[in-house]
Order: structure tokens, then sequence, then C-alpha cells
């Protein structure tokens, strides 16, 4: 389903109101943000000949020439135009179509592509504000120098980390024109010093152990590279694992793309995936294109508040599909579908182009997906559904 765009530039002679509409709409490229994300767009972009809509673009210009030409102090145009849009999608009072900052962005891109430049740690400032190590991603820069949860890094080359801004270390990692940095980092009260060289690093959105003959993956974002990563967890299991837990607490979507490859693994070929609805109600509906790629006697998703989106739709895929058992509390309910658009300046724009159901045609939103088995202690949602399995 996804679709690409091709540019083509061209020389044109615009009328003013054709310029002001491409300042705003053009360097538009499909990204990413948090929500269900489709690549293909709808609608159709164009510079409408109405008199009307070109009077109500003229009280536009007026009113950004006058504070251009006219206002106090020198503004920047280019944040100026940007912060117009964001009032725009204000207007829609709607939670999921919004205006998003460069930094914003940047940050949802990385979590959302699944891979980024860097060394491969998550880090975090402890009660006396130092820079701790919470998290080592696998086969990672960090991994293979001995890093591990709960180092302290002291300094970054020779630049003390002390009194710096949080993001410091990453920043400079991942903007900086060397490959290689020193770092100094603090293990059980004694200083170590490593040499790392950043290179591309896959963001560990899942994870998986087993208990006895049950497979259990835990599913964090569905990023770019979930369903491989998935895929290599199945094969990590042995042939004795014939039940499966399916951990989404917490998962707050991503790309739609993602879920309906994840779904496609335990799905038979032609099974209904899930369905779209668009602002014309008009319904199509996507089947899984190969055949099953690995079947389980029995699966429990758990589920929680917090799973959203894409969560949703792998969860009713499922359901419809494998009458698989839920366990845990109400997800979410979010049932909308966002396409994003990355702005010139590297801000971004969401907006709801369009609902999504299930494969029986339900829609779960602003309602959520009720468990078969309730059990609102968090502690205990996983003991609950490896007790179903057994």
């Amino acid at each position: 389903m996804n679709k690409d765009n091709d540019f083509v530039k061209k020389t044109t002679d615009f009328n003013i109101i054709e310029v002001i509409v491409i300042i705003i709409i053009t360097g538009i490229i499909v990204s990413v943000c948090s929500g269900l994300i489709v690549y293909k767009n709808y609608d159709k972009i164009y510079v409408s000949n109405s008199e009307s809509e070109k009077s109500d673009l003229n009280e536009f210009i007026k009113s950004y020439n006058h504070i251009v030409n006219s206002y106090v102090k020198d503004v920047d145009k280019e944040k100026l135009i940007d912060s117009a849009i964001a009032g725009m999608y204000n207007y829609l009072e709607d939670d999921y179509s919004v205006y998003l900052s460069k930094d914003t962005t940047d940050s949802l891109q990385e979590q959302l592509n699944g891979r980024y430049t860097g060394i491969g740690v998550e880090i975090t400032l402890n009660n006396n504000k130092e820079t701790v190590i919470n998290k080592v991603f696998s086969d990672s820069p960090a991994s293979e120098a001995g890093l591990k949860k709960g180092d302290i890094l002291i300094k970054l080359d020779d630049v003390s980390l002390k009194d710096k801004e949080f993001s410091y270390v990453s920043d400079t990692i991942k903007n900086g024109k060397k490959d290689k940095y020193t770092i100094t980092y603090k293990r059980d009260g004694k200083e170590h010093n490593t040499t790392i060289t950043r290179r591309d690093v896959i963001i560990d959105s899942v994870t998986s152990k087993t208990y006895d003959n049950i497979g259990y993956i835990k599913i964090d974002t569905f990023s770019m590279t979930t369903s491989e990563l998935v895929k290599k967890s199945l094969d990590k299991f042995n042939k004795n694992v014939k039940s499966l837990v399916i951990d989404l607490r917490g998962n707050t979507g991503g790309y739609l793309n993602s879920a309906y490859n994840t779904a496609s693994l335990f799905l038979n070929k032609g099974n209904i995936v899930y369905q779209l609805k668009n602002k014309d109600n008009k319904v199509t509906k996507y089947k899984a294109e190969e055949s099953q790629y690995k079947g389980f006697d029995e699966i429990v998703i758990i589920i929680n508040s917090s799973s959203a989106s894409a969560s949703e739709v792998l969860t009713l895929a499922l359901k419809d599909n494998l009458n698989v058992k839920t366990v845990g509390i109400k997800s979410f309910g979010k049932g909308t579908v966002q396409e994003t658009d990355v702005l010139s300046s590297g801000a971004m724009v969401k907006y709801t182009s369009g609902y999504w159901l299930g494969p029986n045609g339900e829609s779960i939103n602003e309602k959520g997906i009720e468990p078969d088995y309730e059990v609102k202690d968090s502690s205990k949602q996983l003991e609950k559904a490896l007790e179903i399995l057994k």
C-alpha cells in the first residue's frame, strides 16, 4: 500500500496567491509521528480558482505583509508561516491533527524509523542530575564496548558532562563531524574509559523470551523495523514452543504498515487484516498477501489503557481471524488514521484522514477493546496470560 511520490521541478510563472499557497505546502514529504500512520495521500494538492478562496487568501497575505513590513520588531518569516500553519491545525480541535516542532519531529522520526546514527544507548538523569545509561541496545557499539545499564557517564572525549544539558551527549554524537568518541564512565565507584565508533543502530522495539514451552514477545512500538524484529524473535523459539504471549502494554502505535506486516506473520493468506474508511465512507479491505509465517496452537495478547492505534489493529486482526484471547484492561480506543507532512522548516503537521476498522468491520474509536480476562493489577497480567496457555 506504499506509494512513492515523484517530484518534478518545472519553470512556471505564478501569481501572488499561488506563491503563498506554495510557500505553505511545498517541500512536503511523507514522514512519521505518533499514532496510526499511512503513506498514501487521500487529498490532492491544488491551487483553487474559486474567487471566495482567493479572497480568503488575500486576507492572509495582507496580514502577513502588515506584520513583515510594519510590525515594530523584526520577525522570522519562516517561523511566522509555521505559526500560521499551526493555527490552522489548532482550529480543527482534533487531538491527532496537530503541528509539531522540528525537534519533536526529529525525535518521532528517529523512533518510528527504527534506526538512527549513534552508539546505541538510552540515557536519563538520576537524582544527582548525573547522566545515566537507562538501556543499551543489542548489537550496538555501546554493547560491544561493554557499557551497561546503570553506568554513569562522566566525560565525552575531554568534556565534563557535569552541568551539561541533558541532550548534550546524544546531540554531540549524532551531529558531530567525527565517528569515534572516548567515553569516561563510572561503575561501582570506579572510572573507566572506552572508545566507541558510532554507526547505524537498530532501536530495540521488540524483546522476547520463553516461559517453559510458551513464547513471549514484547512490542514497544510499530516502527519500520518491527515486523522483521518480530520475525527474528519467532525464529529464536525452539520447536517445542506451541503457544505465544504478545505483550502490547504501553505501545501507543506507529506505522499502520508495520502493524499490517506484523499481523500477517500469524494469519493465512487472504485473511482481512484491517479495513479503511475514508471521508466519503468508502471502505477498502486489506488482506494478508503471503502465507502464515508461523502458527501457534494458542495466542494471548496483553493490553492496557496505553495500547493504542497500531496495537489495536494487531489485536483485532488476531482476535477476529484466530480468536485469540486478551488479558489486562481496556485499550485506549484510537480508531482514526493520520497522514503526516514534513514542512521545509523541518517541522511536521499531521492530520486525520480516515478511520480504520477491524476485519469484521468493527470500529473501536473512543471505545477501546475490552479484554476477555480483566486483570487490573499490572504485576499479575503476564501471570494470567501464562496461566491461560498452560
